[in-house]
């Protein structure tokens, strides 16, 4: 395992006891009551989580993007809702603004975001469209004078309808592009606009304390200057930005997987059969170094995509890598801990039963386990065979 350095393992520890003090009191009453924590989201904010690869003069910390992975993996240690709303916060709503914004999107918007005072959306999936974004897009954007005008509907959306949420960056069809295929842009739609309709709460498998809904747009009209970025660019923009959150949803499963065994090096010791701790018998010890494994090998992963992406070289075969072997230890992971607790691994009073219905996501967001296996056979030349 790489050896982190003094600042990446300071703000590690600091996330750890505060997932560890905060995070996890009151985190099984919230996700059973399907609660958003704003009192945990308003102290993330006071602690500059929002703002960790933002630079100080928009309100950030001014760090990288592996000090939020870092921060991402030690907060889904205790709960994966909590990471989800602050990776999709920062990766989909901050970075994207930061990334493609003008002066004045970044003026009004950075600083309400790195502060966590605001959370911002972003909306591409579609409820037909799936892995398939842009054969399956029919939201489209018209500019009528000095405004845009938008129809159609998002599914999925993260942090698309709480109190704080500031904005969503709609992906659009805006046109169609020289060799007939859509153009598409992003559009930012303030929440509360005329027009913009956000569906009650989706009741979900797990991840119940994140919020994620349905949004629909009926002649939504915006000003001109809400275009992010090119016109014609927003599905390049939203890989560019996939590219990066696959990095961080890696670290978020490394996470859960890690959280996973976490509980089970203390079960194992605490609960007795046939005369022993069962941590006693082989076929536990077995299933526990299993998950070690998985867990090792996967951080070892996102950090390697992690390294390359500072280091500005080419990352997508790794990101993909990264967010496959993660995806695939955290569901293995909480398949293990939940059998090796028994009964009380299936009650919810116990974090790997919250575990178990939470991994299952993590090998359908930001690209399913199969699209990755795609980029990455896609990467090795296999696609022009």
């Amino acid at each position: 395992m790489p050896k982190l350095n003094e600042d990446y393992e300071d703000l590690r520890k600091t996330v750890e006891a505060f997932a560890h003090d905060v995070v996890a009191p009151v985190i099984g009453d919230l996700y059973e009551r399907a609660e958003f924590p704003y009192d945990i989201v308003r102290q993330m904010g006071a602690m500059g989580l929002f703002g960790l690869p933002i630079p100080e003069e928009y309100g950030g910390m001014g760090g990288d993007y592996f000090a939020l992975c870092l921060a991402l993996e030690e907060l889904a240690r205790v709960d994966s809702s909590v990471s989800i709303t602050v990776e999709a916060a920062v990766s989909l709503g901050a970075m994207p603004i930061y990334r493609f914004g003008t002066a004045e999107q970044r003026a009004q918007w950075l600083p309400r975001l790195t502060s966590g005072e605001t959370l911002g959306a972003f909306g591409l999936t579609e409820p037909g469209g799936g892995s398939d974004v842009p054969g399956g897009m029919r939201t489209t954007a018209v500019l009528d004078g000095d405004e845009w005008v938008i129809n159609g509907s998002k599914a999925f959306i993260t942090n698309s309808g709480t109190d704080i949420t500031g904005f969503v960056g709609v992906a659009a069809i805006t046109g169609e592009r020289a060799d007939g295929r859509p153009e598409i842009s992003t559009i930012l739609v303030p929440s509360g606009t005329p027009g913009f309709t956000v569906s009650k709460k989706y009741s979900k498998v797990g991840w119940n304390c994140s919020d994620t809904r349905e949004l629909a747009f009926t002649d939504c009209r915006v000003p001109a200057e809400n275009l992010l970025g090119e016109r014609g660019r927003g599905y390049a923009q939203f890989l560019q930005t996939l590219d990066e959150g696959r990095v961080a949803i890696a670290a978020l499963s490394v996470g859960l997987a890690q959280g996973c065994v976490d509980e089970c090096l203390r079960y194992v010791r605490e609960r007795h059969a046939f005369g022993h701790p069962i941590g006693h018998y082989q076929a536990i010890q077995f299933k526990v170094a299993d998950m070690e494994v998985r867990t090792h090998t996967a951080r070892l992963a996102y950090y390697h995509a992690a390294e390359k992406m500072l280091a500005g070289e080419p990352f997508k075969k790794e990101a993909a890598i990264a967010k496959l072997v993660a995806g695939d230890a955290a569901m293995d992971n909480a398949r293990d801990a939940t059998q090796i607790f028994g009964g009380y691994g299936f009650m919810n009073e116990y974090p790997v039963g919250r575990f178990y219905r939470d991994a299952k996501i993590l090998e359908i967001g930001e690209g399913t386990s199969e699209v990755q296996r795609m980029l990455i056979a896609r990467e090795l030349g296999l696609s022009d065979l």
